[in-house]
């Protein structure tokens, strides 16, 4: 596996398989890699010759008062997952080689409308932030398809978004959330969890099945749902961040017409934030 931290570096690997008519994979990170994340390389595995790892914490997807500095950083044991599934290249560029002229004067990308709402209400500027580093990756690799988790379904949405509204000939793939036995959707930032907490936590996709199974019965009172939901993970000693029935393609409020929907679902247990979803059709 290449390990390569520049860009002209990254251009130089990846120009070299494409003149042997090689394709390209790209699966972004932010490190501290678990099954989830291994799971989307082993799909580009199988989608094409090579695949780059980028993980890269994104100092501009983070607010003033957001765990940057507390984010876990595994680059040792991330390197050695990597190799053995099979990576072709991880890309580690520090901060200076992301945005050399500082976060202050860098050139921003930001989707309207579908960032607004949710994380992106909960986390002004945090969409702003992801669609700028992802659509530099996009062009440092120039990859032909690119790989990244549904648990973070918005973001997935407005990567989507970006790709189509500016025309990258990169196809983008919506991989399953990777579960814990308990059903606790994995996430970097379950290590923050306490082992109480983490058993507590798996309320959350319990509570979402029976969201889910309440519409597939016929219940389209997706208010009575989603307080009841709320409810009974307030009494387990979670702070609710939002808790909501969409359409899948809007993100806005579900209502009676709608045949695809989504769950979006971010819960604070003590000082972490949850997040998960689920799609769910009538």
């Amino acid at each position: 596996m290449k390990v390569v931290d520049s860009i002209s570096t990254l251009r130089h690997t990846v120009n070299a398989w494409r003149r042997n008519g090689e394709s390209v994979g790209l699966v972004p990170t932010m490190g501290n890699l678990h099954d989830g994340h291994l799971k989307l390389v082993k799909k580009a595995k199988a989608h094409n010759d090579n695949v780059v790892v980028s993980i890269f914490v994104n100092p501009m997807q983070f607010g003033a008062n957001e765990d940057l500095d507390a984010y876990p950083r595994t680059i040792e044991e991330d390197k050695a997952k990597l190799i053995s599934i099979g990576a072709d290249a991880v890309f580690l560029p520090s901060v200076a080689e992301m945005y050399p002229a500082g976060l202050d004067a860098q050139t921003f990308v930001e989707v309207p409308g579908i960032s607004d709402s949710h994380c992106g209400a909960s986390r002004p500027g945090h969409f702003r932030g992801v669609a700028t580093v992802v659509t530099k990756l996009f062009n440092m690799v120039q990859p032909d398809d690119a790989f990244f988790g549904e648990k973070d379904f918005q973001q997935l949405q407005v990567i989507r978004a970006l790709a189509r509204d500016l025309s990258m000939a990169v196809t983008i793939h919506g991989i399953p959330t990777e579960r814990e036995a308990s059903g606790l959707a994995m996430s970097s930032r379950n290590g923050y969890l306490s082992e109480e907490e983490k058993a507590t936590a798996s309320a959350i996709y319990e509570e979402m099945q029976r969201v889910k199974a309440g519409i597939e019965g016929g219940n389209i009172d997706f208010s009575e749902l989603e307080d009841a939901m709320v409810a009974n993970l307030e009494a387990k000693g979670f702070k609710k961040d939002y808790c909501q029935v969409v359409n899948a393609s809007t993100f806005k409020a579900a209502t009676a017409n709608d045949k695809e929907l989504v769950l979006l679902v971010a819960m604070f247990m003590g000082k972490t934030r949850l997040i998960d979803n689920l799609q769910i059709t009538r």
